[in-house]
């Protein structure tokens, strides 16, 4: 049977949510900037036209990339900071440990390394990763804020500038991981900056029962 013109121009179907999948993947390995659309649709499997009219553009396709990779990825590591029945000194180690065991698989993470620079042409994606990574500071801030509520966490800590200091070791964990970085160094990493603990907030009180 001969293929018509109209068939051959027909736009090909394809999995939706398995080609943004590899999308997020192209972005992971090199960030907003790097990831050229040749790029994407070699990973994705399909043409340009079929990427625009699915997604929009490059901006576009990257945001809901990186609404997956949060969705998929983020959550395991900031909930543990909603952990119950633990101190926030727990909450923080052990948000910091599972990044550190996440990242160690040497691609960081988007939300700090998908636009690590500002660009006329990605000024709206890094204002974006901007404002995502402060929220996560302001959970950070939140959880010790409950944990001067609970009692343990002296009521005269500078919570912002602690949950400041734990965030920028957050960040920089996933820096270290681009790097090279081994997940008994990350790990090294996170000793460090919980014995940095008791001189940033005081001694740890037992909780108030």
């Amino acid at each position: 049977m001969t293929t018509t013109a109209k068939e051959r121009g027909r736009p090909r179907k394809f999995d939706r949510d398995q080609v943004l999948r590899q999308a997020m993947e192209v972005f992971l390995d090199r960030g907003y900037d790097g990831a050229s659309i040749g790029d994407l649709t070699a990973a994705m499997g399909i043409n340009a036209p079929s990427l625009y009219a699915a997604f929009g553009c490059k901006e576009a396709l990257f945001r809901e990339a990186l609404d997956l990779y949060v969705n998929a990825a983020g959550p395991r590591t900031l909930d543990e900071l909603g952990r119950h029945g633990i101190t926030a000194r727990a909450a923080i180690e052990a948000m910091l440990r599972e990044a550190a065991k996440r990242f160690g698989n040497g691609r960081g993470c988007l939300v700090v390394l998908g636009a690590t620079h500002r660009t006329a042409d990605n000024e709206a994606v890094f204002r974006d990763l901007a404002e995502r990574r402060s929220e996560t500071q302001a959970l950070i801030r939140r959880r010790l804020k409950q944990g001067v509520a609970e009692g343990d966490v002296p009521g005269a800590a500078d919570v912002s500038a602690v949950a400041a200091f734990y965030s920028t070791v957050l960040n920089g964990l996933s820096l270290q991981a681009r790097d090279g970085a081994s997940r008994k160094q990350l790990a090294g990493v996170v000793d460090c900056a919980m014995k940095a603990w008791d001189g940033l907030v005081g001694e740890e009180r037992p909780a108030v029962t």
